[in-house]
């Protein structure tokens, strides 16, 4: 049995953050092209925030040296007032490969933990199939239709539970009808 890997970064959780983004686990580290979430330079997360925020699904993105902006991302996510974790502290990788569908939860977050830091939060976003699945199964709430919302509990607090498609790009859909669905949610929660 593979030995199980503890989250490799800390919770980015701005005190003003409005959203969560959570997505299952990072990929392995010979995979990243930047030491923050969505490492992978072939994940579509930062070019769809460019395409979003600035119109432009390069604003993050330093294709000379194929590489994200971590800087420019980690104000970004600052200002606009996103929080970025995932549904897993520790997994089990069942092949050498960063596919969700390979990954065994051996110690899943709590995140009304991470929500406690985060007064202002309205939101979480499972921004994939496991970290919704995680969600559901934890919390015990109706998995959302992709792009939609349910209700979810945290104690007192009464947040929307959004299930988005995912943005890797194993995931078979164009990054501008992803983008749509990402832009209704960040519309419906006020930050665009």
């Amino acid at each position: 049995m593979p030995i199980f890997e503890e989250h490799p970064l800390k919770p980015f959780l701005p005190r003003n953050a409005k959203v969560l983004l959570l997505g299952s686990f990072p990929p392995q580290q010979k995979r990243w092209s930047m030491d923050f979430f969505y490492p992978n330079y072939q994940n579509d997360m930062w070019r769809i925030m460019g395409l979003l925020f600035f119109a432009d699904r390069n604003a993050f993105v330093d294709s000379a040296n194929k590489r994200f902006k971590k800087e420019e991302i980690c104000q970004f996510a600052e200002e606009v007032g996103i929080a970025l974790y995932d549904t897993a502290e520790a997994v089990r990788r069942l092949k050498d490969n960063a596919s969700d569908n390979h990954l065994e939860i051996v110690r899943p977050t709590r995140i009304e933990e991470l929500l406690e830091q985060l007064p202002s939060c309205k939101a979480i976003v499972a921004t994939g199939e496991k970290a919704a699945g995680e969600i559901v199964q934890q919390y015990g709430v109706l998995k959302p239709q992709i792009g939609c919302s349910v209700p979810i509990q945290f104690g007192q607090r009464s947040l929307l539970f959004y299930r988005m498609p995912s943005t890797s790009r194993a995931y078979p859909l164009a990054i501008e009808k992803k983008a749509a669905s990402y832009h209704a949610m960040f519309g419906e929660l006020g930050l665009l």
